[in-house]
């Protein structure tokens, strides 16, 4: 048994998600990143490479390949094959690049809003225009809400001549959608029959509620071409984004030649040695049984911040979370937007949380957006906090 109530002080680390922050009182709950330790086999591998002392260029061994492969055809049924692999630094530098590769300054860069923020980055920094099919909101019977593609729509804004990619946020975030077979197939033949390509991020992929009767699918699965590129990194699942490890995998040689050359391009090309020891000791049995554990850790989370706000917070409609670890909450019958929200709940309530806008102006304006993956009794605490009626002073 691991032990995700352990806490962690985090500040005076040089946390983005910790030392951000206006005073040590506020608790974040904002940024993905997870409050937890990372799995101890991670730990003892990357001390064991840091006793050796030399910390010079890294070739990444064939081990590294093998890790990864053998990864993801046990835990996802994905049977990914050697050449199919380029490394580099992240996730979103990957993204970057695959745009830079696969169009022209101009292009028309297809997403589901709402959607990661830094998706809209990454296609302006490459000169492209943002083409949004907004996901529709749907009412469950219980309450909650769940998020649906518009397919009508999504087929014209495909269709549309000066559409030629499609980024696509499988699992969604932050619409907590895991989607299924049939919606990647669907989604894919539709790219297919317009001439499309799509980049997957599936950086979300292993996080999915153990309550889902399905899991994972990987976009790669179910694809009808290979027109595609799916992008992975172990930094989400196992809290090592600072170590900057990522993989995209393209099937098709020509786009491996192109996407190749975008990331020597733009320099994301050399990787961290610590990175590549982290992934290998990911991807093992003891960081399988760390995760299975972390995710039952997760969801449990949930559970109670759902039924927290069902009884203390009515006005606030909870997204039903079938995978990440980030809660995606409709404030709108609260009067206010997300932005006035998100403020109140900092300077009041002491609590940041990312507000919906940053996903979507129109999508995600009447939204917040709440990181879960903490530990209980911090995220008892700041949703305790928000039924305060106490001010703090602004900072």
């Amino acid at each position: 048994m691991f032990d995700f109530d352990k806490p962690v002080d985090r500040f005076g680390t040089n946390s983005y998600k910790y030392d951000k922050m206006p005073n040590r009182d506020v608790i974040p709950l904002w940024v993905a990143d997870m409050d937890f330790e990372t799995a101890p086999c991670i730990t003892d591998a990357l001390r064991k490479r840091l006793e050796h002392g030399c910390f010079g260029y890294t070739q990444v061994p064939e081990s590294f390949y093998e890790a990864t492969m053998s990864w993801f055809k046990r835990r996802h049924g994905w049977q990914i094959e050697r050449q199919w692999f380029i490394y580099t630094i992240g996730v979103v530098p990957a993204i970057s690049a695959i745009i830079k590769a696969m169009t022209k300054p101009g292009d028309r860069v297809l997403v589901q809003t709402p959607v990661y923020n830094c998706f809209f980055s990454s296609i302006r920094n490459n000169g492209c225009q943002i083409a949004e099919s907004q996901l529709i909101s749907i009412e469950e019977p219980d309450g909650t809400l769940r998020f649906a593609i518009d397919w009508a729509h999504f087929e014209r804004q495909c269709a549309d001549e000066k559409t030629t990619l499609f980024l696509l946020c499988n699992p969604h975030n932050p619409a907590g959608r895991v989607w299924t077979a049939d919606e990647l197939r669907c989604m894919g033949e539709i790219c297919h029959r317009h001439n499309v390509f799509i980049i997957s991020d599936e950086i979300h992929c292993e996080f999915v509620n153990p309550a889902l009767e399905r899991g994972y699918v990987p976009f790669a699965t179910v694809a009808s071409d290979r027109n595609y590129a799916v992008c992975v990194s172990p930094s989400k699942a196992f809290n090592i984004a600072g170590l900057q490890i990522a993989n995209i995998i393209a099937p098709d040689a020509d786009v491996r030649e192109r996407v190749d050359k975008a990331i020597n391009i733009n320099e994301v090309c050399d990787v961290n040695p610590f990175g590549v020891i982290a992934l290998q000791a990911a991807y093992s049995a003891e960081g399988e049984q760390w995760l299975t554990e972390l995710n039952e850790y997760i969801y449990a989370n949930y559970a109670w911040a759902a039924e927290f706000i069902r009884k203390n917070l009515p006005e606030w409609k909870v997204t039903r979370l079938e995978g990440t670890y980030l809660m995606w909450v409709d404030v709108s019958a609260t009067g206010k937007t997300g932005d006035e929200l998100t403020a109140h709940l900092l300077y009041d309530c002491g609590v940041y949380v990312n507000a919906g806008s940053m996903y979507g102006d129109k999508a995600g304006n009447n939204y917040i957006r709440i990181n879960l993956a903490t530990q209980r009794d911090r995220l008892k605490k700041a949703l305790e906090s928000t039924t305060s009626t106490a001010e703090l002073p602004t900072p």
